[in-house]
């Protein structure tokens, strides 16, 4: 009898010492399978900070853009179509004329800094000869008298005068002129040459404020002045622009002395414009 019960109780103990070593196992693989979970997690810990702070710098960003009625993120710069062009330099855009120096020291008059620099008086030749033949003619008659540019049909331009140089170029100007476009008669012109013309036209002063361009043209023909030439104006006023660093004021000859031929009808509608807009056609 008891030998029958001691041999199931024998099997039951075998048995609950093999469950316990299975537990004993099952738990083991458990934690073994946990361990390389938690490593993991630990390694993707940065990456996944990193990536709620970028969220975080978008939201924010989205956000002023919302506010600025802006959609997209902020961008750090303007795309390079957006960005201003630099403004082309005076050495750049002189470069930009088919100009010739032709300087004559008989045409100089003074000094001309730039702090008296004040207007640009526009000119016609009143004849079709060229400009090299305009100036031999200057420099031929004894008068001293001279522009600073003379500006062919062609578009190529002689230059006789450096700007910073007073030329005798518009004259003797109606009384009252030098006080009504602010300028005065003084020391820095030699006035050489000069001969009055009258009590009606007394006042000299806008020679030694101004830089004077002649254009090739004859103001009784009717003819129309060639895109060329009205081009190589426009360059010669950019440059002037650039060289002083402001924006002088252009009249013609006219403007200066009432009853002047030049400028001629045909050219009032391209001063308007370059009075307007600083180019022959407005653009």
């Amino acid at each position: 009898m008891i030998r029958l019960l001691q041999t199931p109780a024998r099997r039951w103990l075998r048995c609950m010492a093999c469950a316990t070593t299975a537990i004993v196992l099952l738990a083991g693989c458990a934690n073994a399978s946990k361990s390389p979970s938690k490593q993991v997690v630990v390694d993707e810990a940065p990456q996944s900070s990193q990536t709620e702070e970028s969220a975080t710098t978008e939201g924010q960003d989205a956000a002023q853009n919302e506010e600025a009625g802006q959609s997209g993120p902020v961008a750090d710069e303007s795309p390079a179509s957006e960005k201003p062009a630099t403004a082309a330099s005076p050495t750049e855009l002189r470069a930009q004329l088919n100009i010739t120096e032709d300087f004559r020291s008989s045409f100089i008059h003074g000094e001309k800094p730039a702090e008296f620099q004040k207007y640009i008086v526009l000119h016609d030749t009143e004849g079709d000869a060229v400009a090299s033949n305009v100036i031999e003619w200057w420099d031929s008659n004894g008068k001293f008298v001279a522009s600073h540019y003379v500006v062919n049909k062609d578009g190529s331009i002689v230059q006789c005068v450096p700007v910073d140089k007073i030329a005798h170029h518009a004259g003797y100007g109606d009384a009252g002129h030098n006080e009504q476009f602010g300028v005065t008669d003084e020391s820095r012109d030699d006035k050489r040459g000069t001969e009055p013309i009258g009590d009606w036209a007394p006042d000299y002063g806008m020679n030694s404020y101004s830089v004077g361009i002649e254009m090739v043209h004859t103001g009784t023909s009717g003819e129309d002045y060639p895109e060329e030439q009205l081009r190589a104006v426009d360059g010669i006023i950019a440059y002037l622009d650039a060289y002083y660093g402001f924006e002088s004021t252009i009249i013609d000859h006219n403007d200066w002395r009432t009853g002047n031929s030049d400028c001629s009808e045909e050219f009032q509608p391209y001063l308007r414009n370059l009075q307007e807009t600083r180019t022959h056609d407005g653009s």
